[in-house]
């Protein structure tokens, strides 16, 4: 192997940290003198070193930026060269070094992924340097549009996501009012497992579903999505809630990809005439009944989370409500929250205190709900220094007479 630096007499531009690398591929000796003596008659900005064959090349293409590659290697055959870089180093640019006979190759090489061509005995220094620029500044922005084009398809990706984990309340009673907030854990771009649903029955009926898939990511984010088209499917459907819930815990054990995931969720049914509320719980926190007499945690038999135990079972608790109400669901990561430096959680009991220390005079007032969360969830971030760690959905329905 024969190495050589070209001289570097002239300044680097601003936008480089130092001599651009390039790697000479050529077995004429003739030839990579020619090249070299070009750059360094023109001053080139980079750091020229040669080798002999493909083979003795692989070694240093590291931090290379462009590669200029003949295409008579004894260890290669016409585009064979260009077809394993691209398939290697496709972050590297490739000028192809065609003779004269060949040129056509040259052509075919662009189409096989060169970033451009020169044909030997016809180039001078200022059109190497060139040419070797322009092919490295093609290969960044070909890599800025991928990477442009993958955030897109990511951003698309969340967003079918979003709209199957964020649905639009099926309401039709005037007389109830639903707001709603979600966002994932320290402002991830992933969507979490975290889902919500609020659909009005054909009976009158109005049931709601906040539920928690532990863990975060994608697979996480579908399989909470799959559980909320479920219970919306069956719910519409008018099956009876524990035949809702059963089915629930069967599509989740058929869905879920590890064993060991289970989901926590609460379901309220809110009778017709909205005086009373039924509530089921499977290892969630419990939600919070806000009335013109303060805050309140209803009680009601826990059951172990969906994908644990028996998926048959679901106790209940038939709750009254008072003349006006708001109820309060959310997942944990609404609780989980820490206060002040410590490492002490804000928990349920927490945030009864909290909601209380924010509820405006003469609440429950029709349409509050929105501010409420946007008070509630304001208040938890700054106790928690910040944003959450973990994903955040939380529900309020209010009702009765205003």
């Amino acid at each position: 192997m024969v190495a050589r630096d070209a001289a570097l007499t002239r300044a680097p531009s601003p936008e480089r940290l130092g001599p651009t690398r390039v790697l000479l591929i050529e077995d004429d000796d003739g030839d990579a003198l020619l090249v070299e003596e070009l750059l360094i008659d023109v001053g080139a900005a980079v750091e020229l070193q040669r080798v002999r064959s493909l083979a003795e090349a692989r070694p240093y293409l590291a931090g290379v930026a462009c590669v200029l590659l003949d295409l008579g290697l004894p260890d290669t055959h016409e585009l064979e060269g260009v077809r394993w870089l691209q398939a290697h180093r496709p972050d590297v640019a490739v000028v192809v070094l065609t003779g004269l006979a060949d040129e056509y190759l040259g052509e075919h090489a662009v189409r096989a992924g060169a970033q451009d061509y020169l044909v030997k005995g016809q180039v001078d220094g200022q059109l190497l340097d060139r040419v070797i620029r322009y092919a490295i500044e093609r290969v960044r922005s070909e890599e800025v549009q991928r990477e442009l084009r993958e955030a897109r398809i990511y951003a698309e990706e969340n967003t079918r996501l979003e709209r199957g984990m964020l649905p639009s309340p099926l309401v039709s009673d005037p007389e109830l009012t639903v707001a709603s907030r979600y966002s994932p854990g320290g402002q991830r771009l992933l969507l979490g497992g975290d889902f919500y649903d609020v659909v009005q029955a054909a009976d009158g009926w109005v049931h709601a579903v906040v539920g928690d898939v532990c863990g975060h990511g994608p697979d996480e984010a579908a399989l909470g999505v799959s559980m909320r088209v479920a219970w919306r499917t069956m719910v519409l459907a008018a099956r009876p809630t524990v035949e809702v819930l059963t089915t629930l815990d069967q599509v989740f054990a058929h869905e879920r990809h590890k064993k060991a995931l289970f989901t926590t969720l609460t379901m309220l049914s809110i009778d017709p005439s909205r005086r009373f509320v039924r509530v089921y719980l499977a290892g969630h926190p419990p939600p919070l009944v806000i009335t013109p007499g303060g805050v309140r945690q209803p009680e009601a038999p826990l059951r172990p989370p969906v994908g644990i135990g028996d998926g048959s079972v679901w106790p209940s608790a038939d709750l009254p409500l008072d003349r006006r109400w708001s109820i309060l669901m959310y997942t944990d990561g609404l609780i989980e929250g820490r206060i002040g430096a410590g490492s002490r959680r804000l928990d349920v009991d927490g945030l009864l205190g909290l909601v209380e220390s924010v509820l405006p005079a003469g609440y429950p007032a029709r349409g509050a709900e929105e501010g409420l969360l946007d008070d509630v969830i304001e208040r938890v971030r700054a106790l928690n220094g910040g944003d959450l760690d973990d994903d955040l959905a939380v529900l309020a329905l209010g009702g009765g007479a205003r």
